[in-house]
């Protein structure tokens, strides 16, 4: 199995998971456009996607769904809600002119309906998806596996659960959200204070220091590779997203040091494939 995060931030999320025989999309935050791009950029057809898979409604996560879905002819594994929300656009509508109706058709007939803590397959990699507590209306995130390899995606989310643990446990590779340094995100001078309030919240967005937490007390050790995703523009910079975190895979215990590769994600360009 192999994994490429094909951008990261609040301009729009992608990830693309591939076995032999499967590619499956993990999210459509950005334009059509530039996920086709993005994806044939990094060596796969369009045309070989088997599965979309969405987090939750937001726009940086599901923005460009409705326009690929005139390109690539696979299904969608989005939950009840999830789906409701995403028809339900500000400007409301129902004539076919409307965003919202443009949006149902799209997906008429392309939906497979999910639900947290039930496994699904696509093709030869079964899902494992689980809660994140976040501002949408039923946010995932995923854990991967194909043939015993173990690959979790999870952005948007504002503390670190239990549940959140027990997933991230035994995984080979981890694309976690590391969204901002606190201190850079409470002088940030662009951010209104509602907006500041709302991404410190537990069901905002996961800071630089409490990801550096769970690296220290609570990660395994197993991931050989993390990236990190999701990085505020504003809020953050990337190198003192990598030094804390690899900061704080140097503060743990003696007994269970973790031989872990820290990676970016950046908002315009792929990363490599990470092959395992």
């Amino acid at each position: 199995m192999r994994f490429t995060v094909l951008g990261s931030g609040s301009t729009g999320n992608a990830v693309l998971i591939s076995s032999d025989k499967t590619n499956v999309l993990v999210d459509a935050g950005m334009s059509a456009r530039e996920i086709l791009r993005r994806i044939h950029d990094v060596g796969v057809e369009p045309a070989a996607l088997d599965g979309v898979l969405v987090t939750h409604e937001h726009g940086d996560h599901i923005g460009g769904l409705r326009v690929l879905l005139g390109t690539v002819k696979c299904p969608v594994f989005i939950s009840q809600v999830t789906a409701e929300a995403y028809y339900d656009t500000r400007a409301g509508g129902t004539n076919g002119d409307s965003e919202s109706s443009k949006r149902r058709t799209a997906m008429k007939g392309r939906t497979v309906t999910i639900e947290s803590a039930q496994e699904f397959r696509i093709g030869d990699i079964d899902f494992q998806p689980f809660s994140v507590p976040h501002d949408a209306v039923d946010n995932f995130g995923f854990v991967a596996t194909n043939d015993g390899v173990k690959v979790a995606t999870l952005m948007d989310f504002g503390h670190i659960t239990p549940l959140i643990k027990e997933n991230l446990t035994g995984c080979d590779a981890i694309v976690v959200e590391s969204n901002h340094s606190r201190d850079m995100l409470r002088t940030c001078s662009v951010y209104t204070w509602d907006l500041k309030q709302r991404i410190m919240s537990h069901t905002g967005h996961l800071s630089n220091e409490d990801l550096s937490d769970w690296l220290t007390n609570d990660f395994d050790g197993r991931a050989r590779n993390i990236v990190l995703a999701h990085l505020s523009q504003r809020a953050n910079e990337p190198n003192l997203a990598r030094i804390t975190a690899e900061i704080a895979l140097k503060m743990r215990p003696s007994l269970f040091r973790a031989e872990t590769t820290i990676a970016i994600s950046e908002p315009k360009t792929p990363t490599q494939w990470f092959e395992f």
